[in-house]
C-alpha cells in the first residue's frame, strides 16, 4: 500500500529554515510499531500521522513520533499538520466571502488531549496556523546564584539581566530554568558547561533544561530571542523551542510589570545559518491560576513523497 507524505518547514516562510516536520495526511491502516519505524527511517525531529473521524469533518486524530519514541504533545506538528492538510485539500478551507483572510477551525486530538486550531487562509491557500492552550503554570523564584548561572552558560555574571527580569523556574508540565541576559550576542555565544552543572546542587532541585533569552533580536519580526541548553542538548545545538513557549509566556506573566490584558509578541530561535524560526505568541494575562496562550506560525512545503508499504513492511 502507498502512503503519501509531505515535509514542511515550520515557523518560517523560508525553506531550509525552521523545524522539519513530516506529515502523513492519510495514515489509516498504520499501527504503532510501523509508525515508529517510519519515524526512525525518515529521521526528522517529528513525524505526524493523521487519522480521520468520518462523522466529524473538522476533527483529526494525530499521533506524533520522534525517531526515538511517541510524543504525547507537540506544537510544531500542529502547525505542520494544519498547513499541510489545508494545502493538500484534506481539510476544506473556509470559502472567502470577499477578498481577505478566512479562518477555518479544526480540532486535533493528540495523546495529551484536544487541541483547538485555527487555519488562516488567503486565496484558498493556508497562510497561518494558530492553536490555543489553557495551562496552569508553576512558577518558583528559586534560581542558582549568578556565579553558578554564569558558569553553567560560559558567560560573565554582568551579562545576566536583573533589571527587568530575573531567573525563575517555570513548569507547565516540563520544568525550565528561565535565565534572562541583556543581549542577543550573549544568547548566541553561550556554551553549556556540563562539569559546572554536574557539580552544582541546582540540577537536583531545578530543571534539566535552561531557557536562555534576550529581550532583543537583530531581526525586525521578533521581540525576543530564545535558546534551549542543557545536559541532554549538544554544545552547538539550537533545538526547537515551540514546546517551551507556554512556560515562557507564564514566565513573563509572573512579573508585576506585565500588565493585565492580552499581549501579542514574537519569539525567534537561531539565526539565518541555523534554521531560524519565528513563533507568534498571544497570552491573556488575568493574573489567575490558569493562563490561556495562543501559539502560531507559518510554514512552507519542502517535499512530497510516497512510502511503499509491502505486506512484510
Amino acid at each position: 500500500m502507498k502512503y503519501t507524505y509531505y515535509i514542511a518547514d515550520v515557523f518560517t516562510q523560508q525553506i531550509f529554515n525552521g523545524a522539519q516536520i513530516t506529515v502523513f495526511p492519510q495514515a489509516d491502516g498504520l499501527n504503532t510499531e510501523t509508525m515508529a519505524l517510519i519515524a526512525r527511517e525518515l529521521n526528522l525531529s517529528e513525524t505526524v500521522f493523521i487519522f480521520h473521524h468520518l462523522e466529524k469533518s473538522n476533527r483529526r486524530r494525530m499521533r506524533i513520533f520522534s525517531p526515538l519514541a511517541e510524543v504525547d504533545f507537540g506544537g510544531h506538528p500542529v502547525i505542520a499538520a494544519g498547513y499541510v492538510l489545508g494545502l493538500c485539500g484534506d481539510i476544506e478551507l473556509t470559502s472567502p466571502i470577499s477578498s481577505g483572510t478566512q479562518v477555518t477551525p479544526v480540532v486535533f486530538e493528540q495523546n495529551a488531549g484536544d487541541i483547538e486550531v485555527n487555519i488562516s487562509s488567503e486565496n484558498g491557500q493556508p497562510s497561518f496556523v494558530q492553536f490555543s492552550r489553557k495551562i496552569k503554570p508553576l512558577v518558583d523564584h528559586f534560581a542558582p546564584s549568578d556565579e553558578e548561572l554564569a558558569q553553567f552558560l560560559g558567560i560573565a555574571q554582568t551579562e545576566l539581566d536583573h533589571k527587568k527580569y530575573s531567573p525563575r523556574l517555570v513548569s507547565c508540565g516540563f520544568p525550565y530554568l528561565v535565565v534572562p541576559v541583556w543581549n542577543y550576542e550573549t544568547v548566541r555565544k553561550a556554551r553549556f558547561n556540563y562539569t559546572a552543572w554536574s557539580q552544582s546542587i541546582a540540577p537536583q532541585t531545578a530543571a534539566q533544561e535552561i531557557m536562555l533569552f534576550a529581550p532583543k533580536s537583530p531581526f525586525p519580526d521578533a521581540d525576543f530571542n530564545v535558546r534551549l541548553m542543557g545536559p541532554q542538548i549538544g554544545m552547538h545545538d539550537d533545538p526547537p523551542v515551540g514546546s517551551a513557549m507556554p512556560a515562557f509566556c507564564s514566565y513573563l506573566c509572573s512579573f508585576e510589570h506585565t500588565q493585565k490584558g492580552t499581549h501579542a509578541f514574537s519569539v525567534d530561535r537561531g539565526q539565518t545559518n541555523t534554521r531560524r524560526s519565528v513563533i507568534s505568541l498571544e497570552m491573556d494575562n488575568k493574573r489567575e491560576e490558569s493562563l490561556t496562550v495562543r501559539i502560531g506560525g507559518q510554514a512552507v512545503l519542502v517535499a512530497e513523497g510516497t512510502l511503499e508499504m509491502t505486506e512484510n513492511g
